[in-house]
């Protein structure tokens, strides 16, 4: 059994046993972690931070791998994780800014703020400079910010590679209560203010307008006598509501809708959007008609249609001009898991499904056009990740001199792809050259970065976490953990609340938001019942996945 101890405790010296060695080490690491973060406890698991834990757990007895594979895996890891981090919210990452994300953009800024300005405080009161990485791990672990925890282990390695295992075991210790305190401030907070959760729910429905995100479709016939005379495009720019019109009946016949049409009273229309801008475009329109158009033409079919061709890229649905050139309309749009109407500030991207109305000629030619291949859109993107990966890493090891630093900074191999991602997803594509992953690879990848990074952090700082827990400053620390999760939460669900009178829904989307977890997601939908902390989470995660990140940097090179 001399292979069996060789191949665990890596004795043996050749190059082939070490790679055995550190890939069989790593592999049991991310298993058994993923294991123990799927364990459910009273709603909440650790999820993939389970992979630090057993990682610290082989690392405490001694199993560990070659330093230089580790160094490797352990930056590749990042460098994979940050880039589809940036890839996903890149593209959504402007329009969370705007219109109703401003505001819970605003207050989740606010609790980064608080949090950085606590974890400064607490710093340098309580622990000597020398143990500023840990407290920033602290920080990290306290928001249950994992890649938080990857930029400042990278920045505390570019500048003090001797506390390089501080960040993790700061995160380490902290993390478990920053899991518990989220779920604790919901309860405080609806506690605090005497929240009734059925009155809640009652007025966010009605601000909504009993709104959801599925689109809805009516048929609508024209009663209002100032439309008679106008075309379709002009009624559906004076009635200001964002539907698509798909087919009009003119004298009992049916057509796609171009938006050229005379509308003339009577006349019934096929109107797709949200139940709200439907109700709207009724009762402005004239009356719901109990005529189905959707039933009103054999000659006319529908078909989900997949976008793999470049050639559509970026540009809205009025642009493509497919009513006049194939008689076709465009009503829906599904990105990912969303589903939108095709109204006109909509660019195509790579990957969407559009719902495409016409005769099945027409729609078969604008298929073509629009690509519609399985294969294509599965076909992995290599050339642009690798290049946006390499461009990433030159960004990031950019000197930069910035007020305040004695010495030139850099972003890093977590700031560097990471800002070159999100401006490649956002800007989607560049000649021949598409950033898109599919959302499936894009998961896989991450995880696989994320389990790569943590597994490698915890081996290398596990000999030294059981002696900081019991007789370092490990219970120190804690107590710093829990300071760092109550007083920034609190404080912005306080805030929330009273200033800025959000509704206890999106307010609870907002908290976990702030600390990207999606264990405290769950828990919020399943006691509200609703999806509305879902959409407050995704408006706020770009923006503090990104401040997080800059945040754990920034304090490390500031106090170094």
């Amino acid at each position: 059994m001399a292979w069996l101890r060789d191949l665990i405790f890596n004795s043996a010296a050749s190059p082939d046993a070490m790679t055995a060695h550190a890939v069989l080490i790593i592999g049991l690491v991310a298993v058994f972690g993923m294991a123990l973060g799927s364990i459910n406890i009273m709603g909440v698991r650790l999820g993939v931070a389970g992979v630090l834990f057993i990682g610290l757990i082989f690392g405490h007895f001694g199993l560990s791998i070659d330093h230089t594979v580790l160094e490797f895996s352990r930056d590749f890891g990042l460098i994979l994780f940050v880039y589809t981090i940036g890839l996903q919210i890149g593209p959504g990452f402007a329009s969370s800014l705007k219109k109703q994300g401003l505001p819970l953009n605003i207050l989740a800024a606010f609790n980064v703020g608080i949090g950085v300005l606590t974890t400064i405080l607490l710093g340098r009161l309580l622990l000597p400079k020398t143990d500023f990485p840990a407290i920033v791990g602290v920080f990290c672990g306290a928001s249950t910010s994992t890649p938080s925890l990857a930029a400042a282990t990278q920045a505390t390695l570019d500048i003090l590679p001797s506390a390089a295992k501080l960040p993790a075991l700061g995160y380490a210790i902290a993390y478990p209560f920053g899991v518990i305190g989220i779920i604790l401030t919901m309860f405080f907070i609806r506690w605090a203010f005497k929240i009734d959760l059925k009155a809640e729910s009652h007025e966010m429905d009605i601000s909504m307008g009993g709104e959801t995100k599925k689109l809805d479709r009516a048929s609508v016939e024209v009663t209002n006598l100032n439309f008679q005379g106008v075309t379709l495009s002009e009624m559906i720019k004076l009635i200001n509501t964002p539907v698509v019109v798909s087919r009009i009946m003119h004298n009992e016949n049916t057509t796609i809708a171009t938006g050229s049409e005379v509308i003339c009273v009577g006349d019934v229309i096929l109107a797709v959007g949200t139940p709200a801008e439907i109700t709207r475009f009724i009762t402005i329109a004239g009356r719901a008609s109990e005529f189905d158009l959707t039933l009103a033409s054999d000659a006319i079919s529908t078909r989900f249609v997949l976008v793999t061709q470049n050639q559509v890229l970026g540009k809205s649905v009025p642009e493509l001009a497919l009513a006049e050139r194939f008689g076709v309309a465009i009503t829906r749009i599904n990105r990912g898991e969303i589903e939108m109407p095709a109204s006109e500030g909509v660019k195509i991207m790579f990957g969407d499904r559009v719902r495409m109305v016409g005769p099945d000629a027409g729609i078969t030619a604008a298929a073509k056009e629009f690509g519609d291949s399985v294969q294509q859109h599965d076909h992995p993107m290599i050339i642009p990740m690798l290049l946006s990966m390499a461009v990433g890493v030159f960004i990031g090891s950019i000197p930069l001199q910035l007020p305040g630093f004695p010495e030139p900074v850099s972003l890093g191999l977590a700031g560097g792809p990471l800002l070159v991602a999100i401006i490649f997803g956002r800007i989607g594509k560049i000649g021949p050259l598409v950033w898109y992953m599919p959302r499936s690879a894009n998961l896989t990848l991450r995880y696989l970065g994320i389990s790569l990074f943590l597994a490698c952090v915890g081996l290398k700082a596990g000999d030294q976490f059981v002696q900081t827990l019991v007789h370092g400053h490990g219970l120190e620390w804690m107590g710093v953990g829990v300071i760092l999760t109550a007083i920034p939460l609190v404080s912005s669900g306080i805030c929330a609340r009273v200033v800025a009178k959000l509704n206890y829904l999106p307010l609870c989307g907002l908290l976990a938001g702030c600390s990207t977890d999606t264990a405290a997601l769950a828990f919020a939908g399943m006691v509200t019942g609703s999806e509305v902390p879902s959409v407050a989470y995704a408006s706020v995660y770009p923006t503090v996945m990104i401040l997080r990140i800059l945040a754990a940097q920034a304090m490390i090179l500031f106090f170094r």
